[in-house]
């Protein structure tokens, strides 16, 4: 081939580029493609219902509300019921304990008369017996037994049985002049009534 059939090359865009660099044209309409356009937001769908879809939502919410209701009331009724048992519990409780600390109630009367009668003031066995009634008196007062006032109080019917009357103008009317038999309360609750005389 001769000098004069050979002819410079045109150079194209791709032969500019050169073999290192690369045209991004492709990726760039990529890219944008993938970029949501700016100022336009996504449209919520709405849901509609049937008439039937509606009633069986109402029938629903009636029953979760008639389930509540029935919830609530069942929740009051068990603590209605757990106060109940628990009160009946202490009242059986109490009970058997009055019915005890009566029957012991004829060892405290046993030791108070004797406490009253035996030897003078220096006598070791009146000594030993004065601190066993004391010593019996502080088991009592433990366990919330306590003795009725009644020496010098006004007659109660409800704490005292009148068992003799009297006429004596140092007392008062109705006042309990003598007690011939202690009384005594367990918690306020009246174990054994107190036997009185009582004056005018």
């Amino acid at each position: 081939m001769s000098e004069e059939n050979k002819q410079p090359m045109e150079e194209t865009p791709e032969t500019q580029a050169g073999p290192e660099q690369e045209i991004p044209q492709a990726e760039e309409g990529a890219e944008k493609s993938e970029k949501a356009p700016k100022g336009k937001k996504k449209k919520e769908k709405g849901y509609t219902f049937t008439r039937e879809q509606v009633e069986q939502m109402e029938l629903a919410a009636k029953q979760l509300e008639s389930v509540k209701d029935q919830f609530v009331r069942l929740t009051a009724e068990y603590d209605n019921y757990r106060k109940r048992t628990t009160k009946e519990k202490d009242g059986i409780y109490q009970d058997a304990k009055a019915d005890t600390v009566k029957e012991f109630l004829a060892v405290y009367d046993n030791l108070e008369r004797a406490v009253a009668t035996v030897g003078d003031e220096e006598s070791p066995h009146k000594k030993g017996l004065e601190m066993i009634f004391h010593q019996y008196q502080e088991i009592l007062k433990k366990l919330g037994v306590t003795e009725i006032e009644a020496k010098g109080q006004p007659f109660d019917p409800e704490k005292m049985e009148a068992v003799m009357h009297i006429d004596d103008e140092s007392f008062g009317e109705n006042e309990v002049a003598q007690v011939f038999q202690a009384g005594f309360e367990l918690n306020g609750k009246v174990i054994r009534h107190a036997i009185v005389q009582v004056a005018n």
